[in-house]
């Protein structure tokens, strides 16, 4: 069977439902957008026009979740990479808008550049569960005076035939973004229907909506594009200081869009998400890898589940500085219990120092731990086919099963997980081979993945079309 876990008790998520309920109806979620306003007065919320505040009754959160579609496919350029939501397994996203990268030439820590996005984006190509991709810097050598998030966007479109998710900031990007998405699929309603392309929608904590974003991605669910709510309160700072109530205010944040966007566009499919995590109350920083980070992110996937939604949480995290120890401890204890309690897809590959940093051989080492998460997950077979008591009563007491015909086979099957990373050799063994380490091994791959050819290239005059509509959005986009 397969393993399991829960954060919550059925009473506690109806509790926190609640709780949430309570916020959103009394407290009330301030938006910047008048679009927004609009919106949600027009279906029955009480909206304060000088505070900007909304309060929320139950009936819309009902309603909302009523036409919110409780699956749909996260299509990718290359169809083999298409991902149902929700999932038989939990994929993995690259983590994002990291501001510097370790220069894999050199070691030097250094602002990120496109090449390390595009490097990325070709080892994310090869990693099995690899499933969502987000650009995971935020580019330095793009010209901060004229930069727009379709530029990231179509670099990864180019770069990765896999699912794109992004953030768009202005309303003005829409056009771009679609006519790019339409110069690959073949046509507007192509998009609609394929849905290569999602965006990450952050509100800000405290129970706030950025004006520009919303409007933007009222325009974008007119083109039925998936959209990841993702709140990201900080217990003791922009949340509450205890792990419940900080839970129930990032609960309340996504069913504050869930309701927006479900209000605008009935059938907007939404990835219920979170990102959550807690203060240093020693510096007043956000932390990522703490244990009630995954505390409260392995909480609201459940709430996830209580509403019956696909969802997205945030884990394999590290507020290591450096590759090694820290980063490998902190990544899997974030990991584990999530894989376990079956969140659809995890945020957080490829990037330590709370998703700061990139490191390319990160990248291949998460991606070994997801797999061993995922064979503790996977549980233990017992079914008939395991059942080599025949074996049994032929070795008998006091023999071996190493020859056994069963062992030959299952050696080589998915009853055993085998590491590329961690090292089985005999000590002798390991000395003689140099000592190696994950890391090592790791760049080793890096290296070899990095020599090969681009993985599904999209066709060259695609490739023309995208770069001339980026052009345009430069120009029309420049500040």
């Amino acid at each position: 069977m397969k393993l399991g876990l829960n954060f919550l008790s059925e009473d506690e998520k109806q509790r926190i439902h609640k709780d949430s309920i309570k916020i959103l109806s009394e407290v009330g979620v301030k938006f910047m957008s008048d679009k927004a306003l609009k919106v949600l007065a027009d279906n029955g919320a009480k909206v304060d026009k000088d505070s900007r505040v909304a309060l929320i009754p139950e009936e819309m959160v009902t309603q909302a979740l009523s036409t919110a579609p409780n699956a749909f496919v996260l299509g990718a350029r290359n169809p083999e990479f298409d991902f149902q939501m929700p999932s038989s397994y939990t994929g993995y996203t690259l983590d994002g808008a990291a501001t510097f990268a370790i220069d894999f030439e050199t070691g030097e820590r250094r602002n990120a550049l496109t090449s390390d996005m595009i490097a990325s984006l070709k080892i994310f190509e090869e990693l099995p569960l690899g499933t969502v991709v987000w650009p995971n810097v935020h580019c330095d050598d793009m010209d901060q005076g004229n930069y727009n998030e379709v530029r990231p966007s179509f670099v990864s479109l180019i770069n990765s035939s896999k699912h794109i998710q992004n953030e768009l900031h202005r309303p003005e990007e829409v056009p771009f973004m679609i006519e790019g998405l339409s110069a690959i699929l073949g046509s507007e309603d192509a998009v609609k229907e394929r849905k290569i392309f999602s965006v990450c929608y952050c509100t800000i904590p405290p129970l706030t909506h950025d004006g520009e974003m919303c409007d933007t991605y009222l325009e974008l669910a007119k083109f039925h594009v998936p959209i990841l709510p993702y709140p990201m309160p900080a217990a003791g700072s922009t949340g509450p200081a205890s792990l419940y109530s900080d839970i129930a205010v990032a609960n309340a944040e996504s069913l504050s869009a869930l309701v927006l966007f479900q209000m605008a566009v009935p059938g907007t499919p939404i990835i219920y998400g979170h990102a959550a995590g807690i203060t240093n109350f020693r510096l007043g920083t956000f932390i990522e890898g703490a244990p009630e980070t995954t505390l409260i992110n392995g909480a609201l996937g459940e709430m996830a589940h209580f509403y019956n939604l696909p969802n997205t949480q945030g884990g394999c995290l590290s507020d290591a500085k450096v590759a090694g120890p820290q980063a490998i401890m902190e990544k899997a204890l974030g990991t584990l219990p999530l894989v376990l309690s079956g969140v659809d897809v995890i945020n957080g590959i490829g990037e330590v120092d709370a998703s700061q940093l990139l490191i390319l051989e990160q990248i291949i080492v998460d991606n070994e731990i997801a797999l061993m998460c995922k064979r503790i997950k996977d549980g233990i077979n017992v079914s008939d086919a395991k059942d080599y008591y025949n074996d049994v009563a032929q070795v008998g007491a006091g023999g071996h099963f190493l020859m056994q015909p069963s062992t030959m086979k299952e050696c080589r099957s998915d009853e055993f997980f085998q590491p590329e990373l961690c090292d089985r050799n005999t000590f002798e063994q390991w000395a003689e081979l140099g000592n190696p380490n994950i890391y090592g091994k790791a760049r080793e791959k890096v290296k070899e993945i990095l020599a090969g050819p681009q993985k599904n290239p999209l066709p060259d005059d695609v490739i023309g079309k995208l770069e001339e509509i980026q052009r345009k959005a430069d120009e029309a986009l420049s500040h």
